[in-house]
């Protein structure tokens, strides 16, 4: 049986490995997962609380519609229920987006680097990815440059705020004047799946531009401040014109009760969200210390990792981290590194290592 065609120039997802395979492998006793931008401090208590009493009715369909999730989250977000789809994760949510509105011949626009599956999911239907580098000495998405690359076949220009893997974030006055001179027929996504740790501007979310454009979607996800990355789920606000169509693309029971549950209490508990905001940028700080004192090149992060220039084979000497208890994640650049920001015993750890291997 022959695969479809635009698998071809393609290669699956490799995740980060499980910290149970690297103890294994190199018989440690404590591995510390620094690779895939998880929450260190895991999730909410009151999450762990409600599901504990709440594991019932799992012999049902969850709700296809989501409909308690979705009034959560509109009245957190001030929008309308309908505006909202619920994914299984934002991957979930990227491929439901792709899979409705790109055709063969349409192209779509993105960082370089930036978040892997906007170009997946564009080549699996066939579309062609333009990618603009960021700016290479700050590391920020060169917005000129997009609005340069639009063409008459462009049909989606993603913008990952703050972006992965640079971490770096663009203030909302750049957003908003930016897709004022998008065409109206070209969607803008803003991904912001790490909007919560964001400290550098007050208003850090693109959701105040849906009241005056129809043109642009923001997602957000469950997976990195609220710490739920194993229950897959995450959300985006929607101009309703496209709605009809993501229902018919979105598989019909895509997230679980589980999820759906868990979500709804852990938008409750901010003082959680807080918390975990406070000790990231305290310890961002630290790192950006560290990585001027050794004359590392690095960018600006405003999400819970660091992306820099270790001048020297990055998978390397991921490799070496990993031997030594670290998973960090390399080839996202070639000699540059990104870490995710963990407690604070962690990253000192990890940095004491990185002076003897540099």
């Amino acid at each position: 049986m022959k695969e479809k065609a635009t698998l071809a120039s393609l290669s699956p997802y490799v995740p980060g490995r499980p910290i149970a395979d690297v103890q294994k492998e190199f018989k440690l006793d404590k591995v510390v997962k620094l690779a895939s931008n998880e929450n260190p401090f895991g999730f909410s208590q009151r999450v762990q609380e409600a599901l504990a009493q709440s594991l019932t009715g799992l012999e049902y369909y969850p709700d296809g519609g989501a409909k308690a999730l979705k009034k959560a989250i509109a009245k957190v977000n001030q929008v309308s229920e309908e505006r909202i789809l619920v994914g299984a994760g934002l991957d979930d949510v990227i491929q439901i987006i792709s899979r409705s509105l790109l055709s063969p011949g349409d192209e779509i626009i993105v960082a370089d680097p930036t978040f892997s599956q906007y170009e997946l999911h564009a080549v699996i239907e066939g579309a062609k990815v333009v990618k603009v580098p960021v700016k290479q000495s700050s590391g920020e998405m060169d917005l000129e440059a997009m609005l340069e690359a639009i063409t008459a076949k462009t049909k989606i220009i993603w913008l990952c705020n703050p972006n992965n893997p640079t971490g770096t974030y663009l203030p909302q006055s750049l957003i908003r004047a930016f897709i004022e001179k998008v065409p109206t027929d070209v969607l803008v996504i803003s991904d912001e799946a790490y909007q919560e740790y964001v400290t550098d501007e007050a208003i850090s979310t693109s959701l105040p531009l849906l009241e005056t454009l129809s043109n642009i979607i923001v997602m957000r996800t469950f997976s990195k401040a609220y710490g739920l990355a194993g229950l897959r789920i995450g959300y985006a606000i929607i101009p309703t014109t496209v709605s009809r169509a993501f229902d018919i693309v979105r598989p019909p029971f895509n997230t679980s009760t589980i999820a759906q549950k868990a979500a709804i209490v852990a938008l409750e508990d901010q003082a959680f969200i807080e918390h975990s905001v406070a000790v990231n940028q305290e310890e961002l700080a630290k790192w950006e210390t560290f990585l001027e004192a050794k004359q590392l090149p690095y960018y600006h992060s405003q999400a819970n990792f660091i992306f820099f220039d270790v001048k020297q084979d990055s998978k390397a000497l991921a490799q070496q981290l990993m031997q030594r208890g670290f998973i960090v994640r390399a080839g996202l650049r070639p000699e540059w590194l990104r870490i995710t920001i963990g407690h604070a015993a962690d990253n000192q750890a990890i940095k004491t290592i990185l002076e003897e291997l540099l």
